[in-house]
């Protein structure tokens, strides 16, 4: 999942690295555990970011077998 985002990131000009993306995740479950109330509104962040990079990369896909 981790490379998932790293490419969908580095697609849009973001970097980054692998150790800060996994304090980010241990960060994000903490939150989750002390305030789940909070658990809706970070799989909705997931969510639409992941939606988007998907979708960026599908019409970037599309783009490219396209003839030119």
């Amino acid at each position: 999942m981790a490379e998932v985002v790293e490419k969908g990131l580095r697609k849009i000009g973001i970097t980054v690295s692998k150790p800060i993306l996994a304090i980010l995740c241990i960060i994000f479950g903490i939150i989750v555990i002390a305030w789940p109330e909070f658990l809706s509104l970070i799989i909705g962040l997931f969510l639409i970011i992941e939606g988007v990079l998907l979708l960026t990369d599908y019409l970037e896909i599309k783009r490219q077998q396209s003839p030119s």
